[in-house]
């Protein structure tokens, strides 16, 4: 997570934080953090996680402090001009939830861009991305309105909008060509068959309680087939899914705080954020989307 120079430390300040296992201290809305500088820099950026601060690791504006800071206020600030500070804590806010909603959007037109030279899903349907476009830039609009406009806009309703849609795309993705994962077991199948003759064993079935929303706690995922899976919502707190595929497995909305990610296949799921990422234990054999940075706490080599 980079230092907030940009958008004036606005997360460091607007947001609230309870004291527990990613925070050392609890701090209310719209009170700067003890560590933020007078230069909106971080005084411990370099050890947030030695010293207890992993909700700061986790935590992603998706550049919306940085437009509420640069744009919607015109450069304004609310440490050099403290009569807009409760108004810009409350536009933050809310163009955190419209940026979320457009970085999800960004990888919906990526998995629907028509053909396999365009990265996405081979006969994507045109009118889905034309939805999908459409979206993005009502979205973006309203983000650019005045603090007043922001706050006005039902992000409630905007979810009802956006949630069908991502769950079709997602949905068009899974039932698409072969993954990576997929492709690679054929090989090593044909290969085996090759040199003894005998087939390779199927990798066990996934039990019915892999779906949307589902409880997976703490559950030893090792060797059950995720891949093409919804689990959107699901809870996969502490779930150990070392050298598991995830290959077009819907993943929005998942709850992967502490998931055991050592050696995943992560490249191919859907839906998968930063925050996500960096919520979870991962290490230099986890392969991640192109499109997000790898966490730079991930720091164990798988063993």
């Amino acid at each position: 997570m980079a230092d907030c120079t940009r958008c004036a430390g606005l997360c460091c300040v607007a947001l609230p934080f309870p004291r527990g296992a990613d925070f050392p201290v609890a701090k209310p809305a719209a009170t700067p953090c003890r560590n933020l500088l007078a230069d909106h820099r971080c005084r411990i950026h370099d050890r947030l996680l030695d010293e207890g601060w992993k909700g700061c690791v986790t935590f992603d504006c998706f550049g919306a402090g940085q437009r509420v800071v640069q744009l919607t206020f015109g450069g304004r600030t609310w440490r050099d001009d403290p009569e807009v500070a409760d108004e810009q804590f409350s536009v933050f806010l809310r163009m955190r939830e419209l940026h979320e909603i457009l970085a999800l959007l960004v990888e919906a037109e990526r998995l629907v861009s028509v053909g396999d030279g365009g990265g996405g899903v081979a006969g994507a349907d045109a009118l889905a991305i034309d939805e999908v476009r459409s979206l993005t830039a009502t979205i973006d609009a309203l983000a650019g309105g005045s603090p007043g406009e922001v706050l006005a806009v039902d992000v409630a309703e905007l979810r009802r909008t956006v949630g069908p849609l991502l769950a079709a795309v997602a949905a068009q993705a899974r039932q698409s060509g072969p993954t990576s994962s997929e492709l690679a077991t054929a090989r090593a199948a044909t290969d085996e068959h090759r040199r003894t003759g005998r087939s390779t064993p199927r990798r066990a079935a996934a039990p019915p309680a892999l779906e949307p929303y589902a409880d997976l706690a703490g559950r030893d995922l090792r060797g059950v087939d995720l891949r093409r899976r919804d689990l959107r919502g699901a809870l996969l707190i502490g779930a150990d899914l070392r050298g598991t595929s995830l290959d077009r497995t819907m993943l929005l909305g998942a709850d992967l705080r502490d998931a055991d990610v050592r050696g995943a296949q992560l490249a191919e799921a859907l839906f998968l954020t930063g925050p996500q990422l960096a919520a979870a234990r991962g290490d230099a054999a986890t392969t991640v989307p192109d499109h997000l940075a790898r966490p730079g706490h991930w720091t164990v080599r798988h063993q």
